[in-house]
Formats: structure tokens, sequence, C-alpha cells
């Protein structure tokens, strides 16, 4: 049974932004998971990794955001930790040295990492950040045009997704 665009835009939707598993998203709108795993696949195939688009919405929710923040703060508190440890600890010489040159690698690595990413997952995260504001700005300040703005945007995120993915 074929089912219209909307209901594929519904699970993609369900899956990317409600944070619903596959499952649940089929289930939701009423296809089979079979079905919808068959367009998540297609879709992929064509350039819209709905994985890739999830990762993204969480990020510009905040939720990788906040996640390598806390990542960061624990290694800070570490960090002192282990500076104090090397200062007032009975070490020899050679021990400080070799103790601040580990130190001071995992304190490069743990930087880059934070910093370093995905070019195109970061482009797609602001992008998907930009979507979020002027959907609450047309709730808030255009209501009438809701309707035809989220007529636009299912398949706007899905171009989104195959530009930046």
């Amino acid at each position: 049974m074929a089912h219209p665009p909307e209901t594929r835009q519904a699970v993609r939707s369900a899956y990317i932004y409600d944070r619903l598993s596959l499952e649940a998203a089929a289930e939701r709108a009423g296809v089979s998971y079979n079905t919808v795993r068959a367009w998540k696949k297609k879709a992929k195939e064509d350039g819209d990794d709905w994985d890739r688009a999830r990762n993204a919405a969480r990020l510009a929710s905040g939720g990788l955001g906040d996640m390598t923040q806390q990542v960061l703060e624990d290694f800070a508190i570490l960090f002192s930790a282990t500076m104090d440890e090397i200062k007032h600890g009975e070490f020899s010489g050679l021990e400080k040295a070799e103790a601040l040159s580990r130190l001071s690698d995992a304190y490069t690595k743990t930087m880059k990492a934070a910093g370093a990413g995905d070019q195109k997952f970061a482009k797609l995260s602001v992008a998907l950040e930009v979507l979020e504001h002027l959907i609450e700005y047309v709730r808030s300040d255009r209501p009438e045009a809701a309707p035809v703005l989220l007529d636009i945007l299912e398949p706007f995120g899905e171009r989104l997704s195959a530009v930046y993915g």
C-alpha cells in the first residue's frame, strides 16, 4: 500500500525532532516498521541521513553542547586536583616531569576533541537552530502563516540534511 508523502514526512519528523524510536514513529503514523525502515534506508541513499539529522537536531537543542560543557567542567576539576597532587605530592623531579607531560597531553587532546568536529554537522546544527527560531517567530508574531511554513519546512529540512549531511 502506497502512503502519501505527508506520512513519510511525519515519520521522519517524529524520528528526528521528537526523538522517537523508529518503531514508535512508525506506530504513531500507522505504518509498518519495515516500511519505515525502507524509507529511512532509501532517504540515506538519496543523501538524507535521518540519523545525522537527528543528531544535528539534538545538537541544535543543546544536547551535545551541554554534554561537552559537563565533560570539560569535570576535566577541569580533575586537572586542578592532579596539578595540586603534582605540586604537593612526594614525587621525584623526573616523576613530576612525566606526570606534567601526560597531563599536558590529556589537556591538549581534550580541548581538541571539544573544539573539533564535523563542520558539516555543525553547520546543519546551526541551520536547524535558525529554523527553530523562525518557527517560534511565526508562532508568536505571524500565526496565520504557520500552516504554509509547516508545509514548506518538512521538505526543506530534508534538503538541508542532504546538503549538510
